[in-house]
């Protein structure tokens, strides 16, 4: 069952990259809410083919479809993943309602790792000024397996592999030695967001 947090207005602009956890969210939001789905293109090798794809598919749910993409070059000082969260927020902070993302508490776990491993353990918060995330208790493998009940296909990014990118690595080599370590990680990393709130 797909838990949310949080009040969400009837009319939402919905991240959505094509693949399980935020097609789930955009295909749950869309039966009691206006949604508009929204597509930020990487200008990755994927960015383009995942742009035609989440339109597709936005048609066929009925819902309205935006996209954008980057607007300026990297900074030096910038990561490649920094620069493409800044750009996407960038899009997102511009847009004239709340933008819904698909963060999820694997998010959460990945972030409060890569955080406590500079030196201080932090939440992914509830909300970036318009940007609010009401699905960070619930697991990936729940938006999966509703995806799975609700025949809602989703595409896998090819570059979730790469272990250049410092998420991946902690999500491919790091998270089954941290499960290992404690297999409860999850239930201690929603206690916590659950005892923030939504203020968080």
């Amino acid at each position: 069952m797909i838990v949310l947090q949080g009040k969400i207005p009837p009319q939402v602009y919905v991240a959505c990259s094509g693949g399980p956890d935020s097609m789930a969210v955009t295909a749950f939001l869309a039966k009691k809410h206006d949604v508009t789905v929204c597509y930020f293109n990487h200008g990755s090798v994927h960015g383009n083919s995942a742009n035609t794809w989440v339109k597709d598919a936005s048609d066929q749910l009925g819902l309205k479809f935006i996209s954008s993409t980057v607007s300026r070059d990297k900074f030096k000082q910038e990561s490649q993943e920094e620069y493409w969260r800044n750009m996407r927020y960038e899009w997102f902070h511009s847009l004239q309602g709340t933008v819904v993302t698909g963060h999820h508490l694997d998010d959460c776990v990945e972030t409060w790792i890569w955080s406590s491993l500079h030196g201080q353990g932090k939440l992914i918060p509830y909300s970036n000024q318009n940007v609010i995330r009401p699905f960070r208790l619930n697991q990936k493998l729940e938006f999966t397996s509703w995806c799975s009940r609700n025949s809602i296909k989703y595409l896998t990014d090819p570059s979730n592999s790469d272990n250049k990118y410092m998420r991946n690595l902690i999500r491919n080599q790091m998270m089954p030695h941290v499960l290992a370590v404690n297999p409860g990680i999850h239930t201690v990393i929603r206690k916590k967001i659950v005892d923030h709130g939504i203020y968080s």
